[in-house]
């Protein structure tokens, strides 16, 4: 997305954060510590219940909102309210003009992963905290939730359709963080046009209702308007009324060629059988079978030995099927090049801005992940033999680096990665991280 898109989208994207910082960084202002260089990491304390793993999303979009995080005159007027003058003025020039470094879009996460490093003065840098942490714990979350969705449809078409299921802006950058993981297609046209996803979908129940008449139901008359709009090649949504039967209307108004039935509801393993035995029974061998209808990740690793070519997902994958937040913190890990972290109980932090690396076997199986303090002259040793660095340049002197990964090269770069995690990582089943997080300190 260029800065002129991201513009006309957000307008400005500076009010997007929480009060204490604004209160903060005119408390270092006024005493002198605004100035100090520091630097801020991001990272999960752990994985949500039950998960192995982890899926960066968001990078594209924050660096997108970075681009239009700026003050104009109604973001001043609205934080004059309770800014001293001097703190204003200060915010009406600001740009950010430090340094980004984190895991490329669409790499693996694990506890204590430092996936993003914010490198600055305090007063420009702790100005990004909800900003950054609103991205990546939303989009995250729907990665990693639409990651295992993938990894159980065995190469199944997934079509995204939770747009009615989430806030409008929030089903935007869903669709965007599900098609990063694999989905296929969206239903959400604005993702389409902002992103370039493909978009899918033809009827609901509605357009079946609709053809009721004093007669009765005319489901035959939905389906024939359907096919003539659309093409033979459109989908038919045959559950309104009788399954059987709509499977049969539609055959007869479609014709063998039909391209796709649909069904949203009852025991969809059972109905899934029934109506391909049907569907080949009338000659239509090629007529494909989608189904949808409340599916998670479970939903579909349950229908894999059944004969269903495509997954409709909706309040699952946009909500991050029970863990709608990554649950990412945005921590001071660096004064002055003076390591400092937080001791508190069950929220400690690790002191000292960090780079990361991944060990794997020369199979290409993921064995660790090794964090270890940024000035170090040499990649610590570790178990396996082929080390991948995972941190990359991502804003130098507040400006994007150029050639950064694309949402496309993400997207393939995360299904070459999904071949790389050990087996048991990647069953929906708890248990722990599906590599090991090993934190080597300065010595």
């Amino acid at each position: 997305m260029s800065e002129a898109t991201a513009a006309a989208i957000h307008g400005s994207t500076a009010l997007f954060t929480d009060k204490y910082e604004l209160t903060m960084l005119e408390a270092s202002l006024a005493d002198g510590s605004g100035d100090r260089p520091c630097v801020f990491e991001v990272f999960a304390r752990r994985l949500p219940n039950g998960r192995r793993y982890g899926v960066v999303a968001g990078t594209g979009r924050l660096l997108d909102a970075l681009a239009t995080f700026s003050f104009g005159d109604d973001e001043l007027a609205s934080v004059s309210e309770f800014l001293a003058p001097g703190t204003v003025e200060w915010l009406r020039d600001f740009r950010f003009s430090g340094d980004i470094d984190g895991y490329r879009e669409g790499d693996f996460y694990f506890p204590g992963s430092p996936i993003l490093s914010v490198s600055g003065t305090f007063a420009e840098c702790v100005l990004l905290e909800t900003l950054a942490l609103s991205i990546f714990n939303h989009d995250s979350a729907v990665a990693s939730a639409a990651a295992r969705m993938v990894s159980v449809a065995d190469g199944r078409t997934l079509i995204e359709m939770g747009s009615r299921r989430t806030h409008e802006e929030a089903a935007v950058a869903a669709t965007r963080a599900a098609y990063l993981a694999g989905f296929d297609s969206t239903s959400n046209l604005e993702a389409a046009r902002r992103f370039g996803i493909p978009a899918a979908g033809t009827a609901a129940h509605a357009f079946t209702l609709l053809h009721t008449t004093s007669a009765g139901r005319d489901e035959a008359s939905a389906f024939r308007s359907q096919v003539e709009t659309l093409g033979v090649d459109t989908t038919l949504l045959v559950d309104t009324y009788d399954i059987t039967a709509g499977v049969n209307t539609a055959i007869e108004v479609a014709g063998t060629g039909l391209g796709a039935v649909r069904i949203d509801s009852g025991d969809l393993g059972v109905l899934a059988r029934q109506v391909r035995a049907q569907l080949d029974g009338l000659g239509a061998t090629g007529t494909q079978i989608v189904m949808s209808g409340d599916l998670d990740e479970y939903g579909i690793a349950g229908l894999r030995a059944e004969p269903v070519d495509a997954y409709g997902v909706g309040t699952s994958v946009v909500t991050g099927s029970g863990a709608p937040t990554a649950g990412m913190v945005y921590k001071l890990v660096e004064v002055a090049g003076i390591p400092v972290e937080k001791r508190s109980a069950a929220k400690e932090s690790r002191g000292g801005a960090k780079k990361a690396v991944r060990y794997a076997r020369r199979s290409g199986t993921l064995v660790e992940e090794v964090v270890y303090p940024a000035h170090l002259d040499r990649v610590p040793d570790g178990d396996g033999s082929v080390v991948q660095d995972l941190t990359i340049p991502l804003v130098r002197g507040g400006r994007p680096v150029g050639d950064l990964p694309t949402l496309e090269e993400s997207r393939r770069f995360l299904a070459q990665g999904m071949v790389s995690l050990p087996w048991e990582g990647m069953t929906l089943s708890a248990g722990d991280p599906a590599i090991p997080t090993r934190f080597v300190r300065a010595g």
